[in-house]
């Protein structure tokens, strides 16, 4: 996926949801639309696990630089 904010492919994935619950889509445009849906879904997940290692990772830092200070 080409670069690609979370923001930008959260926007996008509620658009290709709307359209698909349109349902006024050629099957062959449905799913394809659900392809990209998946792989933005797919996208979104990673960055969000990400950003929740790092939120870990940091917490724990700065819990053992307190314990370190004490």
């Amino acid at each position: 996926m080409k670069k690609l904010s979370y923001e930008a492919a959260i926007k996008k994935l509620e658009d290709i949801v709307r359209a698909l619950e349109e349902g006024n889509h050629p099957l062959e445009d449905a799913l394809k639309l659900f392809e990209e849906g998946t792989k933005l879904a797919a996208f979104c997940n990673a960055y969000l696990d990400n950003a929740e290692q790092k939120i870990t990772e940091l917490t724990l830092a700065d819990a053992e630089e307190s314990s370190d200070e004490q």
